[in-house]
This record gives structure tokens, C-alpha cells and sequence, in this order.
């Protein structure tokens, strides 16, 4: 399901990023958002993550032309005091384009798609994505995982943003990633990341 045209959603902005296919825990105290939260499980479960940090950017003023994430609430868990735990998974990016006025006591705005363009060569594309891969399992070969499994990928769906989702990096940086509107320009970025972490880690 993907964002219709000016059509409205709710905004939760956080000084964290959510990218497409990623799942984040959300702990949900102020009552504006409880509020909200209630509203989208009795609806389609979905608002909008918007990367929004307030020591830096300032009040949060639902800008035209930022750039978010559909955040689809997989579970919830009310908790006694009133707040819940819920975890959300990203789905599809939105651009703001306009603020509403509409009485609720969180943000909302009236959004549209904010998809990739077409990438006309398509061959180029399958080349990039093994490419990075094949870096990101280089990476994983020497520096290792800590505890955890490496995931599997299919390089022949949407790579980057999977692949994103393996790596520690800044929200600015995130937020710039999720701007870009070419995959192929998203794994380029990512190849630069993993090449530098395999230049740190053969330092002597």
C-alpha cells in the first residue's frame, strides 16, 4: 500500500530515522502520541516517522518538502501507567506537502509519494547491487558481526535500504540516504561506508 497523492497522515518527529524495511521499537509516554497511536490502531496502524532534531533544527514545523517514512505499527503493548511499547516497520517515504490545522494535539499534513526515479539502465543497476554485496560480505568476512547472524539479501529486489539497516551510522547521514531518489546512487553511498570500516580495520 502506498501513500496516495495530499492525502492526510499523522507525523511522530524524532531525532532518529526510520528507512523502508526497517522495524524499531517505540516506547509511546506523551499523551499527545498516545493519543495518536490509538487512533491509528483503530485505523490502517500507519503514521508518518519524520526525522526531527529539536536542538538543532529548532521547533518542529511540519515543513514542506521533508522527506519521511510510512511507519506501520506492527504491535502494541499498553502498559499500566498509560504509556505502551509498540514496534514499527518502515514502509514507503513520503514528502510533506502541506500542514493541517486540524485540531488534534499531535502533528499532521497532507503528504504525497516520494519514490525513486526510474533507473534507465537496468544492467548497470543488477552490476551495482552484487557489487555492493559482495563489499558488505568482504566487510562481514574480516571485521566479523558480534553476536549476531548475517542476514540474507536478495539482490535481485530493492537492496540499499536492507543493507542500510546493518550499519551504525548518524541520523543526518540516514536522513541524506533516505533522500536519494536513485538506488543506485544509495548503494554507491554504501559502498564508500563499507570500504571505509575495511580501510579502518586493516590499519595497523
Amino acid at each position: 500500500m502506498s501513500v496516495p497523492p495530499k492525502s492526510r497522515l499523522p507525523l511522530f518527529p524524532l531525532p532518529v530515522v526510520l528507512l523502508p524495511t526497517g522495524v524499531m521499537p517505540l516506547q509511546i509516554f506523551e499523551p499527545r502520541y498516545r493519543e495518536m497511536v490509538e487512533r491509528c490502531l483503530s485505523g490502517d496502524r500507519r503514521f508518518g516517522f519524520i526525522y526531527h532534531d529539536s536542538d538543532v533544527q529548532g521547533p518542529f514545523l511540519t515543513e514542506e518538502g521533508a522527506i519521511g517514512c510510512v511507519a506501520e505499527i506492527m504491535s502494541s503493548e499498553p502498559l499500566p501507567d498509560g504509556r505502551s511499547l509498540i514496534l514499527v516497520k518502515g514502509r514507503e517515504r513520503f514528502t510533506i506537502e502541506d500542514g493541517i490545522e486540524s485540531g488534534t494535539p499531535y502533528y499532521e499534513a497532507l503528504v504525497s509519494p516520494y519514490g525513486d526515479h526510474e533507473e534507465a539502465d537496468r544492467a548497470a543497476l543488477a552490476f551495482q547491487r552484487n557489487r555492493t554485496l559482495a563489499i558488505f560480505h568482504e566487510m562481514v568476512g574480516f571485521l566479523g558481526t558480534g553476536e549476531g547472524e548475517v542476514p540474507e539479501f536478495d539482490p535481485t529486489e530493492e537492496l540499499s535500504f536492507p543493507l542500510a539497516r546493518t550499519v551504525d551510522v548518524s541520523p543526518p547521514w540516514k536522513q541524506s540516504f533516505l533522500a536519494l531518489r536513485r538506488e543506485v546512487h544509495r548503494l554507491e553511498r554504501l559502498d564508500a561506508l563499507f570500504r571505509a570500516a575495511l580501510d579502518a580495520g586493516l590499519d595497523p
